[in-house]
């Protein structure tokens, strides 16, 4: 797709909604971005984005904010680091159920629903996941999103035209999660280690390639994992330090210290009556395995590629020295 067409953009002011509002724009696209009162538009400040104040369950704004476009990307979402378990699956699963129910009743085109690569883990001895090895959820993240994946295959079931993608672990500025604790254990000597297991780790510029191809390309109804690079956290710190002539971590977390953490996040959040932790025991044993996905389906179907992790380095560390 080129320019000349519209986007909503729920979760625009997001990490990964920035980035896409920002390529959006650059391509041509008109864009309006869903954003609550309270929400720091940052880089988005001064875009020309047409703003619809609000939220996921503010119906009215959620119709007008969909109704005429030509594709409605649905980011928004919430994790556990910043909200229990109650309020996390609403906002997941409650608010696209809302997104979808708007979309029925107004006149716009193709749906573009950001899940997660977590509802999806490697099967037995297999090396890597891909969008069939669906699995149970973990934590009421994954089982909200899971929740979310069904309703929209619903809706595209029903006549809806609707596709679904899986992100892997984004990488890139702006990102003071995940990116700001990669870049620490591969630059900073004050962090000496690094955690057991792997990830696939994916730029952010790829995966907003990616929704763009699935908006423009992707099969109403199906599912794509937008992946990066399969690399361990030892092989990640490493390249990073190489790259950016750092001091990586060199000392790896022991795996039972991090289950031995699992009951002891559950025990807090039980007597302080909230989520402390973002992380129960099954949450613990899954951070240190080998998370590695395939994008093969994606690269085929839709012409997505990523890059390495080098490439993203750049834009990312300039942003981590001066704003992270």
């Amino acid at each position: 797709m080129t320019g000349g067409k519209t986007a909503a953009v729920t979760g625009a002011t997001g990490f990964l909604g920035t980035h896409l509002c920002e390529r959006l724009l650059a391509d041509g696209w008109d864009v309006r971005g869903l954003s609550r009162p309270s929400s720091d538009r940052g880089d988005l400040a001064d875009a020309d984005i047409d703003w619809y104040v609000g939220d996921l369950f503010d119906v009215p704004t959620l119709h007008e904010l969909v109704d005429g476009v030509d594709v409605v990307f649905h980011l928004a979402g919430i994790g556990l680091w910043t909200a229990g378990p109650e309020t996390v699956y609403r906002v997941n699963a409650d608010g696209t159920e809302n997104v979808l129910a708007a979309c029925r009743d107004a006149d716009c085109g193709r749906l573009v629903f950001t899940s997660t690569s977590g509802t999806r883990r490697p099967d037995g001895d297999a090396a890597f996941a891909d969008e069939s090895d669906v699995t149970e959820p973990i934590g009421a993240y994954q089982e909200s999103k899971a929740v979310a994946e069904r309703l929209v295959d619903d809706y595209a079931a029903d006549g809806g035209d609707a596709v679904t993608v899986h992100p892997t672990s984004i990488f890139g500025p702006g990102d003071e999660e995940f990116t700001v604790q990669l870049l620490s254990m591969g630059l900073e000597p004050t962090m000496p280690a690094y955690l057991p297991g792997g990830l696939s780790i994916v730029g952010v510029s790829d995966v907003v390639d990616g929704l763009l191809l699935a908006a423009e390309r992707g099969a109403s109804g199906d599912h794509y994992i937008l992946g990066g690079e399969n690399l361990t956290y030892r092989q990640a710190v490493s390249r990073i330090a190489n790259a950016a002539d750092g001091s990586p971590a060199r000392i790896q977390v022991p795996a039972t210290a991090i289950h031995a953490a699992g009951p002891v996040a559950e025990a807090a959040s039980a007597v302080a009556d909230v989520r402390v932790f973002p992380f129960d025991r099954q949450m613990a044993r899954l951070a240190t395995e080998r998370l590695f996905y395939t994008s093969r389906k994606a690269q085929a179907e839709l012409g997505y590629e990523y890059r390495p992790i080098e490439d993203h380095l750049p834009e990312t560390l300039e942003w981590y020295r001066t704003e992270a």
